[in-house]
């Protein structure tokens, strides 16, 4: 099989991706590519604890492919980090990294712009996938999420550190996206099929950074 890297979020659509990836037996996930805000020790935009995503990959039984930013970071140092950690994966014998993106084109777009002359393919499992449907079969399948994060917006602050379950989707005012893939919210899977062990969370204090309201996991490994 094709062994690739799955750009990792510690989100519901990357989480789901992986799953898919693995039912699909044509790729070898190998590893699981997160960029972190390296002064703060956490995932860029999801503010998700590095401990926790190092978890995350334990129980899905994979190696964290952490790529510290520095903050700020420029566009062209990211790209630069991300172009050094390219030519590392092609000579580990990495062929392509997937991506959990569902319709946004011009992200899509990115992408493989991005990707383009690094010897590595872009994937994507989840692409295409009618949204409202993807959600309810994430959740009948297991998939268990917090909301990390908010766009006050596009969503009320009130639901950061909601379950992501069959009731938040019946909550969700019109026009705001089952899965969040326009920015209205991001997530973190804690339990789900592509994870061996459910991780304790617990949603702590909420933190205010301009637009966007964050709940800060925790889990009994990390102190607070």
């Amino acid at each position: 099989m094709k062994r690739i890297l799955l750009s990792w979020s510690s989100g519901k659509d990357s989480a789901w991706s992986l799953h898919l990836l693995r039912q699909q037996g044509e790729y070898e996930v190998a590893g699981l590519l997160t960029t972190f805000n390296e002064a703060a020790g956490r995932v860029a935009m999801h503010a998700v604890r590095r401990e926790l995503v190092e978890q995350q990959a334990a129980a899905a039984g994979l190696p964290l492919w952490a790529v510290p930013l520095p903050w700020p970071c420029p566009n062209e140092q990211y790209e630069s980090l991300m172009a050094q950690t390219c030519a590392k994966a092609v000579s580990e014998g990495i062929v392509g990294v997937a991506f959990g993106d569902l319709f946004l084109e011009d992200v899509r777009a990115y992408r493989e712009k991005q990707m383009a002359g690094t010897g590595l393919e872009p994937i994507f499992p989840v692409w295409g996938l009618p949204t409202p449907a993807l959600a309810e079969e994430m959740i009948a399948a297991g998939v268990r999420a917090k909301l990390t994060c908010v766009d006050t917006t596009k969503l009320d602050r009130s639901f950061v550190g909601s379950e992501f379950d069959s009731a938040l989707l019946a909550s969700l005012p019109a026009g705001v996206d089952p899965c969040g893939e326009r920015g209205e919210f991001h997530s973190f899977v804690y339990a789900g099929p592509m994870l061996n062990a459910t991780l304790p969370v617990s949603v702590g204090v909420t933190i205010v950074r301009d637009q966007f309201v964050f709940a800060d996991l925790t889990s009994p490994e990390i102190a607070s």
